[in-house]
């Protein structure tokens, strides 16, 4: 019986990728900051798919609640899918934002990524099998202002996933590691920022369901990006090829730039 691990499970992403596998019969280890909802899920999916489900409530961006959950992990035989999908976002320029959530926002994108991901790859490697997904963003690929910080952290997501996979093509490995990057997507992390959707046109939106579907059906291919939606892989190709100058401009003209500042 396959195992994973999803951190942020509580909601959005996080929750739909817990209830796609507990639907194919994969036992979970579910980790967030909010006990009740963990627990609710919990609950739900035991008694809906029959299959075993352990929870881990913990604040990733607090030292104490990573390595809670970094020694639960090492202290069991290693998951076939870790999922690395806990983040937030926040609103305003960088200097006037409250420092202490932008130092937290590091420690949820960059610091819990790379010490669940220690936690698990040497004991995938040595098995000669294994997934870890770092859910990114579209956002990786471009900044905007009062988004710099988020931009920043994705985009170290994205170097490290690919670095990762560049190290495991040498060994070789067959583990797999993705960094699925999706754009504007239904799910609560928008109205937790308080934005307004229908500042953003609707073309951009995107169901969370597919979102969570693509990102499975790439594993069976190893695909280190996955960009959910031809429209936001165009945008990403476009904007690296792009000169600076006329990266920014566009930069500056962005849904996000207009309703984060």
């Amino acid at each position: 019986m396959k195992t994973a691990v999803i951190t942020g499970a509580s909601s959005g992403l996080g929750e739909l990728f817990a209830r796609k596998l507990a639907a194919r019969g994969t036992h979970l280890l579910l980790a967030a900051r909010r006990a009740d909802r963990l627990q609710s899920l919990q609950a739900e999916l035991q008694k809906t798919h029959g299959i075993q489900v352990e929870i881990c409530p913990c604040d990733l961006a607090q030292p104490a609640g990573l390595e809670t959950l970094a020694a639960r992990i090492e202290s069991a035989p290693p998951p076939d899918l870790l999922i690395n999908n806990a983040g937030f976002g926040t609103l305003g320029r960088f200097h006037e934002t409250d420092y202490q959530r932008q130092l937290d926002m590091v420690h949820v994108h960059v610091l819990a990524t790379m010490r669940l991901t220690r936690a698990v790859l040497p004991a995938m490697v040595r098995r000669g099998s294994g997934a870890i997904i770092n859910v990114s963003s579209v956002a990786a690929f471009f900044r905007s202002g009062g988004n710099a910080n988020y931009c920043a952290t994705k985009g170290w997501m994205n170097h490290f996933t690919e670095a990762l996979r560049i190290e495991l093509d040498g060994i070789p490995s067959p583990v797999v590691v993705q960094a699925l990057c999706p754009g504007f997507t239904y799910t609560e992390f928008h109205d937790t920022l308080g934005v307004k959707r229908d500042r953003i046109p609707a073309w951009l939106w995107m169901p969370a369901d597919f979102v969570v579907e693509e990102s499975l059906k790439a594993l069976l291919t190893g695909k280190v990006f996955v960009i959910p939606s031809w429209k936001y892989r165009l945008g990403a190709a476009i904007g690296e090829l792009l000169p600076v100058s006329w990266r920014m401009a566009l930069e500056r003209a962005s849904p996000h730039q207009r309703h984060r500042v």
